[in-house]
């Protein structure tokens, strides 16, 4: 038989389906076996390209987080650049929720994630922030944003609107929430944006400017 014009397996194709069964099933439902068995080879295969199921776990993370577009690092003002960045982080973090838990954790050796933190780092360090202040600002975006994508708000409510009349007089209109995830989690991300841009402005004209 003629060989296959194509690899039959290689990192890419094994960090896709990786990614597809976190995001289907979570985290817990990866293992080398399920992976192969979804990948029609045998279990043995994978350490060719991974010798660690948690390198394919890493790997798996780096392709959420190489998602993430940084470039208007450089050409935007620092302010604008971290609004449009958290944007996109919080983006590419609402699409593979699953791995969020993992991805918390930090960026370990992964490069993608380490291009990012290098990329935000390095602007605040050119626009004349102190390596003090760079790194607790990329630590307080970092926590923001993943904040508001480990839990959303609005789905903490239950829509028994029985649950909470009488006894709690202020949520009289909580069951309602999950009806409007987006504009109760997507507008209490934009005003905890807008607080903490603004605020590291205030800080900047401050702390920089001034110095």
């Amino acid at each position: 038989m003629p060989r296959p014009s194509q690899p039959l397996l290689s990192r890419q194709r094994i960090v896709e389906v990786a990614l597809r069964i976190i995001d289907e099933e979570g985290l817990a439902a990866l293992s080398t076996r399920r992976l192969a068995a979804d990948l029609h080879v045998r279990a043995p295969s994978l350490y060719n390209h991974f010798a660690t199921k948690e390198e394919i776990l890493d790997a798996a993370g780096d392709a959420v987080i190489a998602a993430v577009d940084i470039s208007m690092f450089g050409p935007r003002e620092w302010p604008e650049a971290l609004r449009q960045w958290a944007r996109g982080y919080r983006a590419a973090l609402a699409r593979h929720p699953n791995n969020v838990p993992f991805l918390a954790g930090g960026p370990a050796l992964r490069p993608a994630a380490l291009r990012l933190a290098d990329a935000v780092y390095g602007a605040l360090l050119d626009a004349g922030w102190s390596r003090s202040y760079a790194t607790r600002i990329g630590a307080t975006m970092r926590y923001f944003v993943f904040g508001s994508t480990l839990g959303p708000f609005a789905l903490g409510f239950v829509v028994d609107p029985f649950g909470y009349a009488g006894r709690y007089p202020h949520l009289t209109d909580a069951h309602r929430l999950r009806q409007h995830r987006e504009q109760v989690d997507g507008g209490a991300f934009e005003l905890g944006l807008g607080t903490l841009i603004d605020g590291l402005v205030r800080l900047y004209d401050q702390t920089v400017v001034k110095s």
